[in-house]
């Protein structure tokens, strides 16, 4: 009997430390376990050192998205160059006023070429950065440049409206080509300059071997936002005000209801027949002249002052639906997601980033849309009649002071 409860109480003993060495090792390993897990749990393959997620897209997603990118880069493409064709070897529109019109399609253009096809590229693939480190560092400077060249040439351009319609008379013989060419060359030197700081070290940009991103420095965001847009903007919504005002205060001043009708030409006529007998009514009449002269002066400038704020307006209107969502995200991120990497959903800032490159495929259609001569030059150059533009032009213009002159009855 002691013999088998000897053996009974054996085996319970080896079994309970087999357990407990079985224990003890599971205890020993898991620490173990636990640290050859964790860095395959960090970073998943979709996933950047940076935190962003690779998107993957599907054949459908893929051919969709490519097929609207390549679209919009397409006709910013053809929309800018008609502008830069148009200009440039049309004798009628080689005017220095035009010239901001060509530095900002040239801007524009730039964009569509040397920045668009990589952005696309790289949204078709999910967002993955595959064009090197170097090269980002070029594209970033690039689409920086570009993009703020045009926001600036859209200031300037509100700035040279303004001057134009508040002193008619001496802003036009300051207008010089060389001073444009001045102002033209000054807008793209700023523009430069803001691309300068990252390639020279004072605020590195976020570049690893899947993503390509802008500095996210916190005074380099100040100052390139500042200077890329808010100042620009501010100016632009300025300009855009003192027109408005100047034209409402025109309208006001001279309320214009048309010129004389027939009647009021028998009464002219009836003045002339009197004049022969009192002298007071050929005052009157010559009173009356005087007086029919102003109001065609003032009907010009009406038509000016209303034509330039209605543009404008729109310009600016576009201008900050495009770019005002982009550049509050690009402020705001540093002090959100910090400098060392962007914390916005990939696709929030792609859908951001494509609406201010819209601003670019707008720009040249809002000019054309407001001028005759370039809606005519687009017309004839997408027609291939390349012949006589200039003499189309100038008949249209004749054709166009005629039609007033017949029609001084016009109401504005």
């Amino acid at each position: 009997m002691r013999s088998y409860l000897t053996k009974d109480l054996m085996k319970e003993f080896a079994r309970t430390s087999m357990t407990t060495a079985g224990m003890d090792l599971r205890l020993l390993r898991a620490p173990q376990t636990t640290i050859a897990i964790l860095p395959t749990l960090s970073f998943t393959e979709n996933d950047t050192s940076c935190g962003e997620q690779i998107l993957s897209h599907r054949n459908v997603e893929k051919v969709l998205i490519g097929g609207v990118l390549t679209v919009l880069t397409l006709f910013t493409i053809c929309g800018n160059l008609l502008v830069v064709i148009s200009v440039c070897f049309v004798k009628k529109l080689k005017q220095p006023s035009n010239y901001l019109i060509v530095s900002l399609a040239v801007a524009d253009l730039s964009i569509a070429v040397a920045v668009m096809p990589f952005v696309s590229i790289t949204d078709l693939i999910g967002g993955q950065w595959i064009f090197g480190q170097v090269f980002c560092n070029v594209f970033i400077a690039m689409d920086v440049m570009c993009c703020t060249a045009s926001i600036m040439t859209l200031c300037v351009i509100s700035i040279d409206r303004y001057l134009g319609i508040t002193k008619p008379l001496t802003y036009p013989v300051r207008q010089s080509g060389k001073c444009m060419a001045k102002i033209v060359l000054s807008v793209w030197l700023l523009s430069a300059s803001i691309t300068l700081p990252p390639l020279f070290g004072w605020a590195q940009n976020v570049n690893d071997d899947k993503v390509c991103l802008i500095t996210q420095d916190v005074g380099y965001t100040i100052y390139s936002t500042a200077v890329a847009f808010y100042i620009p903007m501010s100016v632009m919504l300025m300009m855009y005000y003192r027109i408005y005002r100047a034209a409402k205060v025109s309208a006001a001043k001279h309320t214009i209801h048309g010129f004389p009708k027939a009647e009021d030409e028998r009464n002219s006529v009836d003045c002339v027949t009197a004049a022969l007998k009192l002298q007071k009514e050929v005052e009157e009449c010559a009173s009356f002249s005087r007086l029919l002269k102003n109001d065609r002066k003032n009907i010009s400038i009406f038509k000016r002052e209303q034509k330039a704020a209605a543009t404008l307006g729109i310009v600016v209107g576009a201008f900050s639906v495009c770019w005002l969502p982009f550049f509050l995200m690009s402020t705001a991120r540093p002090f959100i997601c910090g400098v060392e990497c962007s914390c916005v959903p990939l696709w929030v800032e792609r859908f951001l980033l494509w609406l201010g490159y819209a601003n670019s495929l707008i720009n040249p259609f809002i000019y054309a849309f407001f001028n005759r001569d370039l809606r005519t030059t687009y017309r004839n150059i997408l027609l291939c009649r390349y012949r006589n533009i200039n003499r189309k032009l100038s008949a249209a213009s004749m054709h166009e002071a005629i039609k007033l002159a017949e029609r001084p009855d016009l109401e504005i």
